[in-house]
This record gives structure tokens, C-alpha cells and sequence, in this order.
């Protein structure tokens, strides 16, 4: 699959988590610009957990803790 493919699957995915939900993430290469891009994009918004860490296969737990303000969702932080 390709780099840009697999980052909008990967996305879609995350975005229709429940809040406190976990994908595994499975690769065979280290997951961290992956982890660079969720840092920018979504930021507060996630947990990342390194299940395996290689040589050969690379596993991550990312857990949604809540979601964006704004289009009727609230994380709840502001109260409003």
C-alpha cells in the first residue's frame, strides 16, 4: 500500500474510534513518522503505546482519548 494511502486508512480509522477505543497498528518498519504526523494533527487527542519495537516487525497501540471540539463534539475539558 501506498505511504499516502496508508496514512488516510489509518486516519479514517482513528477518526471513527469511540473516545478510550485502540487500533494495533502492525508494520514492518519503525511507525515513527507516523507518530510525527498523529503529534501534529492530533494533538492531546491520542496515547501511543510501542507493543513490539523490530528489528523486523514494528507493533503500536494508539488509544483515542477524546475528540475535537466543534460539529457537536465536545472532549469535555472546557466544561462547555
Amino acid at each position: 500500500m501506498a505511504p499516502k494511502e496508508r496514512r488516510s486508512l489509518v486516519f479514517g480509522k482513528f477518526d471513527q474510534l469511540g473516545v478510550n477505543a485502540t487500533m494495533e497498528l502492525i508494520n514492518d518498519q519503525d511507525p515513527v513518522t507516523l507518530r510525527s504526523q498523529f503529534e501534529l494533527e492530533k494533538p492531546n487527542l491520542f496515547s501511543w503505546e510501542t507493543l513490539e519495537s523490530g528489528p523486523e516487525v514494528w507493533r503500536v497501540a494508539v488509544t483515542k482519548l477524546k475528540t475535537k471540539h466543534g460539529a457537536g463534539h465536545c472532549c469535555g475539558a472546557c466544561g462547555g
